[in-house]
């Protein structure tokens, strides 16, 4: 990114930000209305030990602190909260010649918060409030909540509401979530690259991560970065050292972080054309008809239902299931080659919360019996942010399950034979939902 843009973006994100504060204050004041408290006390969470060792975990900060300001990398700090008086932030500045200390704050958030600076992680008391009884403690460290005296800690009535909330995004919150897409476009590019260099799944990591600058600690989750039968395995992040002979195909789910936001994209390649290739490209076609039929009032049940039968179509018309669509959905065959949701919601996490409660009390709303992983039952509306990721893949395990059932007459043997070694397509694209039109935040930036 140029310096001029660079310029231009910071000064949206000033200009979009005092909103995005006054919008979490109100969901704050909601909040502790109806838990009849005076606050919250959000921790971003402390180091955490590796077991028997002196060094710790990569520090993850908790979710509803990021929400509030871009501090990701900084434990031992806490908010505190009342959705009227302008929010306490003490933050943790320590003594400290082995690590690195942070800077003291003065990016463009740092004068919405009245902040004082913590020394010592134990001596946090005397910044919080006295008469704990009054607030609520919002983090993971439930012994440390204790310890101080809170009562309430992370009370059902607050969280079901703050993560419903979640799932509609502040101008601020958009725009992070476009340059995490950005940045992570520059990656899937620079990935595809390494493929057509025939680098190895490691090195085509590497070439990722040194695209977007960010280390393996910093993007949102662990890279999906498979080379042909290892793309058959959902949640594959071995990484092998060397490039198979020949490599078919490349699958990469990979994405990245701005100011505490995620991005998550997928893409799939294949070496040289044929009906891999022609696969994938109907792939493409069925993400972007599902991401259509995005709307606000829309169910998004409904969306995955409508890739469920287009993946059956494709099955269909590609000759590797003798039926047609509707009597493949009844047998249940596509589970065997479409096992994952459509889906889910996208931004402060990659799978982010809420998906499944029907209201602002976590009244739950579950996945449908006959799709157990669809990760988001919820309405659409405008301001929600979504990935779309339609799949189809050739799992051994899968496959021998159904070929040892009664289905197994309707299989293409030859056909899924010839196509295992791709091990499979998923396309992934992220988008916004607004009340006249869908932003396709990942297409918009020419990655197709």
């Amino acid at each position: 990114m140029s310096v001029l843009a660079q310029s231009v973006q910071l000064a949206q994100l000033a200009q979009t930000y005092p909103q995005h504060i006054s919008e979490l204050q109100s969901r704050t004041r909601e909040a502790i209305q109806r838990e009849s408290i005076e606050g919250l006390i959000i921790h971003s969470g402390q180091g955490k030990r590796l077991f028997l060792d002196d060094n710790n975990y990569p520090f993850k900060v908790n979710p509803q602190f990021k929400a509030w300001l871009p501090v990701i990398d900084n434990p031992n700090c806490w908010l505190i909260v009342n959705g009227v008086d302008k929010p306490k932030l003490v933050f943790y500045r320590p003594k400290d010649f082995w690590h690195k200390v942070p800077n003291e704050p003065n990016d463009f958030w740092a004068e919405h918060f009245d902040i004082v600076f913590l020394t010592q992680a134990d001596a946090v008391e005397k910044h919080l409030p006295f008469d704990k009884s009054k607030y609520a403690y919002i983090g993971e460290y439930i012994e440390v909540a204790k310890a101080l005296g809170f009562e309430l800690v992370n009370p059902d009535r607050i969280m079901h509401y703050l993560h419903y909330q979640r799932a509609y995004k502040t101008d601020y919150e958009l725009l992070c979530m476009r340059e995490a897409n950005r940045i992570a476009v520059d990656g899937h590019r620079a990935a595809k690259m390494a493929f057509d260099q025939g680098l190895s799944e490691f090195d085509i990591n590497l070439a990722y991560l040194g695209a977007v600058r960010q280390g393996d600690n910093q993007v949102p989750y662990h890279n999906i970065v498979a080379l042909n039968e290892n793309a058959s395995i959902l949640h594959y992040t071995n990484l092998e050292t060397e490039a198979p002979t020949p490599a078919h195909s490349f699958l990469i789910d990979a994405g990245a972080s701005f100011n505490g936001y995620a991005a998550d994209i997928t893409r799939t390649y294949a070496r040289e054309k044929g009906v891999f290739a022609d696969l994938i490209k109907s792939m493409h076609q069925i993400t972007q008809q599902c991401v259509s039929e995005l709307k606000p009032g829309a169910s998004y049940v409904q969306i995955h239902t409508s890739a469920y039968h287009q993946v059956a179509a494709l099955l269909c018309d590609s000759g590797i299931v003798n039926l047609d669509a509707y009597d493949m959905i009844e047998t249940g065959i596509v589970n065997t080659f479409y096992p994952h949701g459509i889906g889910h919601f996208l931004g402060l996490q990659v799978h982010d919360v809420a998906g499944h409660v029907s209201d602002d009390r976590g009244t739950p709303h579950p996945a449908p019996d006959a799709h157990p992983f669809l990760r988001n039952t919820r309405t659409i509306e405008a301001r929600q942010v979504f990935t779309i990721e339609p799949g189809l893949y050739f799992i051994n395990s899968l496959l021998a399950e159904l070929k040892s059932s009664e289905q197994c007459k309707y299989i293409n043997w030859n056909v899924v034979d010839s196509l295992r070694p791709f091990g499979g397509i998923r396309i992934e694209d992220n988008i916004i939902v607004h009340r006249d039109k869908n932003e396709n935040m990942t297409r918009e930036l020419h990655l197709n």
